[in-house]
């Protein structure tokens, strides 16, 4: 009989997570209940933020649980459904969780269609990573045409989507990346307009090459000595848009914080935080719009799709390794709709 493989968060992570801070456990098949919809996950995704939901204190979501599935974003299924709402095929995203199977009253759940995007593009450019690129740059780093915009983490799943939104809009673009075949793959597949490799050498040196007139939006995904180093390429009035801080997740010391901050003060800019549940009334609209840039060859995707749940910690770290090129996905299981489109 077929059971359920779930991943359970079982101890909070000191440093980078290992695989014994994780329960492999093996349950029956869920039924659902009265409005419930019982979902077979297909895809799940794996994002930085996954660290900071092992944490226990104060955040903008409340952490996972000990002994509790780990929390994450997926596509996938409707196989059994007690809900109106939702027919057996449909296919879904939503917080599904680690896990082969899951249960749901269905308020958070999506309806995609594999014909028109594969699903793993509705949880990268059609989902919430696109999301998070397009507020983030639009709402909180307000790019105007002509101006320099710079993003780190730029051939990683948010990144990369920040990068092209910005080229549509009219930016002169520079992404901020490891290793040549990242940089390459700006530069010649997504259009950026330059690519600085940070493990290259003299990341100041770099970017004052590629920025000679300084930044005016920088969307940050990596923080540390990244943040501090484009703090010093400013323009005046400037725009930081803080997403995420890569570099600093697994510190086992405090967080190292941006000791060039004055520059905020000496150019007028504006450094802000975003977290992307806060435009959740505007998502339909986003997705449009980046749905018929996709139509029309405007905004390439790259998923990095890797196999087996119970992998799941192994393939955790892929992140912080900066071993995934394009946004790093789960395979859980097989399906026709991963033929479609």
């Amino acid at each position: 009989m077929e059971q359920n493989i779930q991943v359970k968060l079982i101890k909070r992570p000191v440093g980078e997570p290992k695989s014994s801070d994780f329960e492999i456990a093996r349950t029956p098949i869920p039924e659902p209940g009265e409005g419930q919809v019982l979902i077979k996950n297909l895809y799940l995704s794996l994002d930085p933020a996954m660290r900071g939901w092992m944490n226990e204190g104060k955040s903008y979501i409340p952490p996972v649980g000990l002994g509790e599935v780990m929390r994450a974003l997926g596509a996938g299924k409707v196989v059994a459904s007690r809900n109106p709402k939702f027919a057996v095929g449909d296919y879904v995203t939503g917080t599904t969780g680690v896990q082969g199977y899951a249960l749901s009253d269905g308020s958070d759940l999506t309806k995609v269609d594999p014909s028109i995007a594969p699903l793993p593009t509705y949880l990268h450019v059609l989902g919430m990573t696109g999301m998070t690129a397009y507020f983030g740059l639009l709402e909180v780093g307000q790019p105007k045409a002509g101006e320099t915009v710079v993003v780190s983490g730029a051939a990683g799943a948010v990144g990369s989507v920040v990068g092209q939104i910005a080229k549509i809009k009219g930016c002169r673009v520079v992404g901020i990346a490891g290793g040549k075949d990242k940089c390459d793959f700006l530069v010649n597949e997504l259009g950026f307009d330059a690519a600085v490799d940070y493990k290259a050498g003299d990341l100041k040196a770099a970017l004052r090459a590629a920025c000679p007139e300084g930044v005016d939006v920088y969307f940050d995904n990596v923080g540390g000595d990244i943040l501090d180093t484009v703090l010093t390429r400013l323009r005046l009035h400037a725009r930081i848009v803080i997403c995420g801080a890569i570099s600093q997740y697994n510190n086992t010391q405090p967080m190292k914080g941006p000791s060039n901050y004055m520059s905020l003060l000496v150019n007028r800019a504006r450094m802000q935080g975003m977290v992307v549940f806060d435009y959740i009334d505007k998502y339909d609209q986003a997705a449009r719009e980046m749905a018929g840039w996709m139509a029309a060859g405007k905004l390439k995707h790259k998923e990095h799709i890797v196999e087996g749940i119970e992998t799941f910690p192994e393939r955790l770290l892929m992140l912080f390794h900066g071993e995934n090129f394009g946004k790093l996905v789960l395979k859980v299981a097989d399906d026709a709709a991963d033929k479609a489109a």
